[in-house]
């Protein structure tokens, strides 16, 4: 990193509106948008799918394994983000790992509440399942809320007696939605982009009048043992890091291997900027050595 590339990245992000002042569909329109000027790997191959009633997008290179796949879920606090706003993070990260990925569009609050996206990511699962896909040769992944989706989707898919995946990817995960991490007030000043204040207004839309310590909303409260290891990344600088640090004992104690990465000064889900940022493209690349790893 120089900071030169961090300082333009965090000048960029306080240059754009706050989110708590753009309404919903606004919020989706820019994170599609910001997404669209992603570089993709120039050997990439896209194939749109429909899963049920739900639009998801596979990618893959020609180095791909293709008996291994990432099922990955977009962050965006429930209620905005998409396949289109995180492509390049998705199919740069199945480039580097060697594995082909299965990007969702699970349906998002406030038109769909909880707990929709959950069953959305079963019903993705499950459609790898299908293809004829081993479990121990998928890994799901997230950011934010889709780090926490990732954990509360093994969750959901343990208690079914399904077979688990062979690893999850997380990046700075979202997973308490009683908003009780220190970092929440700690770090405020530092996130340019998260806040408790906004957090509170998602999962308002998200969870509504549901029970916040459900283990699929809030998966940090839930019985984790039986899943496979899990690989966090983190910043210092971010209002989600106690979320990553208590997750991350919580598997622990539940004798899941895990390995929990923080990157100092780092914004959050810094991977979206690998293209202006060195940090970006080092994560990546760390992520994906986790995943050729456990799954190729």
């Amino acid at each position: 990193m120089t900071v030169q590339e961090r300082q333009v990245v965090f000048d960029l992000l306080r240059s754009i509106p706050a989110p708590g002042s753009m309404s919903i569909p606004e919020l989706r329109a820019m994170f599609d948008q910001a997404g669209a000027t992603t570089k993709l790997p120039e050997d990439v191959v896209l194939e749109e799918v429909t899963i049920g009633a739900l639009r998801a997008e596979w990618s893959s290179t020609p180095h791909a394994d293709p008996t291994s796949t990432l099922l990955y879920l977009h962050g965006g606090g429930y209620t905005f983000g998409s396949v289109a706003s995180h492509r390049g993070l998705v199919t740069n990260l199945g480039s580097l790992a060697g594995v082909r990925t299965l990007a969702l569009d699970y349906r998002l609050a406030p038109e769909h509440k909880f707990p929709s996206p959950v069953e959305d990511a079963v019903a993705g699962y499950r459609h790898l399942l299908d293809q004829g896909f081993a479990p121990q040769r998928i890994a799901v992944g997230g950011d934010s809320a889709g780090g926490g989706l990732a954990i509360a989707l093994m969750i959901a898919l343990r208690d079914a007696g399904l077979p688990v995946p062979g690893a999850a990817l997380c990046i700075a995960p979202w997973v308490d939605m009683m908003l009780e991490g220190d970092s929440m007030l700690t770090k405020a000043e530092l996130d340019p982009l998260v806040s408790r204040h906004e957090l509170t207004r998602m999962m308002g839309e998200y969870i509504a009048e549901k029970d916040r310590t459900d283990p699929r909303a809030s998966p940090l409260l839930g019985d984790l043992a039986g899943l496979p290891p899990v690989m966090i990344q983190v910043s210092s600088h971010e209002v989600l890091l106690d979320d990553a640090h208590r997750i991350a004992g919580r598997l622990a104690a539940a004798d899941v291997a895990v390995r929990l990465q923080v990157w100092p000064r780092m914004p959050h889900v810094w991977h979206l900027y690998a293209d202006m940022l060195s940090e970006g493209r080092a994560a990546l690349a760390q992520a994906a050595g986790f995943l050729r790893e456990r799954i190729r």
